[in-house]
């Protein structure tokens, strides 16, 4: 009765019979052996209970070249135990790809490049074939430099380096910029290892820049800079080199941490600073090329190699605080003169100015204290004049040399820029390029004139010229000469003290007091003469003694003076 019906037990031992010695799953690669070939097919035994077929295109070159037998065995994946037909589905495409995976993974893991081939371009990139598995290359990751025809690239087995990988998604990046990098990396540092400071190399101009050009030694690049072209002033490396031009070069500096190297061509020529004190001494003239302007100064090439500098302030004489542009122009020819020399530095200092007369020098020639000069006003400034003299020059008149009396503050106003002047050479001080002159000069100096008659104690005659609260301004009679008389002298009695009681124009007798010819100082007292006046009148006229009163005195002493006046 069991065996006409069996249980689900028995039903689940044959099916355990029937496939259950096999540990094949799907989605697996298992090993088969090819039994036959029908027309495009292989017919390949897996162990199963029945048989799957596999396109000969899928084992390629092998099925191609008759290299596939009957027999062979092979690595298929195994995509279903049994299909509708009745048949196991197989396929040696996805069996190498499982295969490529795997590889890939361990090399992906490693770090280790694969090998592949770009076999067609998608968006922002290309395919690659890793031996069945399909990767990407983003195009940024070709080359280098950027690439504009693949072209040659395309079915050349070359090496990779993969980037990423995500089984799931079945996505694989790889990078061949990667592997060239560390290629040119390589030869980089095998090349850096091999060169020497001072070692002489040929290399190609392969790029150049403002501050020099960068030249190809093989497989690294070196910076000549442009302070290392020449010995002479180089504006741009354009005037000398030019990209793909072949050049000699030394090794100045290698650094093998950075394989950064610097180059140079001048250091292939002999240095011009050599012996370059002999041949320029202090205070020898030469003629040179101006080959550069600044706000600073110009430069001066005095051959190939060597170049000086005029500063702005050995370019003029008189010419002060102006752009060296103006004075002179880029490849000018200029006599200069050698002022100091650094050969350390590598500096040379011209003069320009030095190559001709110093005009302070030739104004103090021609014109010697106490000359008289003309000239233009050129400038008013709060301590005098300047005037333009021989020699684009200029004097300057001090406001204390403008006039002998009035305040030189008040007698500047009375001039103008571009008035014509004469004035005397006081003093010309070469050294400080300084000319001294005096305008009130031109005329005797009135104080000295009255010297000979003045003198402490004598009496004058004054005019009053102005009325002020604290005293009087007068003028000495018969003279420009002018002094003052304090409110304090104006009376020998203090109610008399007022200087309103006086008025412009009115003639008073007063005594010097005080006669200075340093400081030119006249002082004046109305007092003073009251006081010497009574102590004449007294002495002449009366004493205590003869019991007359100081009123009989004065009275008898102003009536003699009356008739003197009157006899006379």
């Amino acid at each position: 009765m069991t065996a006409m019906n069996p249980t689900t037990d028995d039903f689940a031992a044959m099916l355990d019979e029937a496939f259950g010695g096999s540990e094949m799953q799907e989605g697996s690669v298992v090993k088969g052996t090819v039994i036959a070939f029908e027309k495009d097919l292989a017919v390949i035994d897996v162990g199963l209970k029945v048989e799957g077929r596999v396109p000969l295109k899928e084992f390629g070159a092998r099925a191609r070249d008759g290299e596939l037998n009957i027999g062979d065995e092979v690595e298929v994946y195994l995509e279903r135990v049994e299909n509708a037909l009745g048949e196991a589905v197989l396929s040696r495409d996805k069996a190498r790809r499982e295969e490529s995976w795997v590889r890939l993974e361990v090399s992906f893991e490693k770090g280790e490049k694969v090998t592949g081939q770009i076999f067609n371009q998608v968006k922002g990139g290309f395919t690659v074939d890793l031996d069945g598995a399909v990767a990407f290359l983003p195009r940024s990751q070709v080359d280098i430099r950027p690439v504009r025809d693949v072209g040659p690239l395309m079915h050349t087995p070359q090496p990779f380096q993969i980037l990423k990988m995500d089984k799931r998604r079945g996505n694989i990046v790889v990078s061949r910029r990667v592997v060239l990098e560390e290629t040119r990396a390589e030869q980089r540092s095998e090349l850096v290892q091999s060169l020497e400071e001072g070692q002489t190399v040929e290399g190609v101009v392969k790029n150049i820049t403002d501050y020099g050009a960068f030249v190809d030694l093989g497989g690294i690049d070196g910076l000549l800079h442009v302070t290392d072209i020449a010995w002479r002033r180089i504006n741009h490396p354009t005037e000398v080199l030019s990209i793909g031009q072949t050049v000699k070069v030394q090794i100045i500096r290698v650094n093998q941490e950075t394989h950064r190297i610097s180059l140079g061509m001048k250091q292939l020529e002999a240095d011009p600073w050599e012996g370059i004190e002999a041949k320029y001494p202090i205070g020898a003239k030469f003629t040179g090329r101006v080959t550069n302007i600044t706000d600073y100064g110009a430069f001066v090439e005095l051959e190939p190699g060597i170049e000086g500098l005029i500063h702005v302030s050995e370019m003029s004489w008189t010419k002060k605080n102006i752009h060296p542009g103006k004075i002179v122009a880029t490849s000018q020819e200029v006599d200069v003169m050698v002022l100091e020399v650094d050969p350390v530095k590598r500096r040379i200092s011209l003069g320009l100015k030095q190559t001709l007369q110093n005009p302070w020098e030739a104004f103090a020639e021609k014109f010697t204290a106490g000359t008289e000069v003309e000239g233009e006003v050129k400038n008013k400034t709060e301590f005098g004049l300047f005037i333009g003299l021989d020699g684009d020059v200029d004097g300057m008149v001090h406001l204390s040399d403008l006039d002998w009396n009035r305040p030189g503050e008040v007698v500047i106003e009375e001039y103008k820029k571009g008035d014509t002047v004469k004035a005397v050479v006081l003093d010309v001080d070469v050294d400080k390029e300084r000319i001294s002159l005096g305008i009130k000069q031109l005329e005797g100096d009135p104080f000295e004139g009255a010297a000979g008659e003045m003198r402490k104690g004598a009496v004058v005659t004054c005019e009053i010229v102005e009325v002020k609260e604290n005293g009087l301004e007068v003028k000495l009679a018969d003279s420009d000469m002018t002094a003052f008389i304090r409110r304090a002298d104006l009376s020998r009695d203090r109610s008399e003290q007022r200087p309103e009681r006086f008025s412009v124009g009115q003639k008073v007798d007063a005594r010097i007091t005080q006669f200075d010819k340093k400081t030119r100082r006249i002082q004046l007292s109305i007092k003073a003469l009251e006081i010497a006046e009574e102590k004449e009148a007294v002495a002449q006229y009366g004493s205590s003694d003869a019991g007359a009163s100081l009123g009989d005195i004065l009275g008898a002493a102003l009536k003699a003076r009356g008739e003197d006046e009157d006899d006379a």
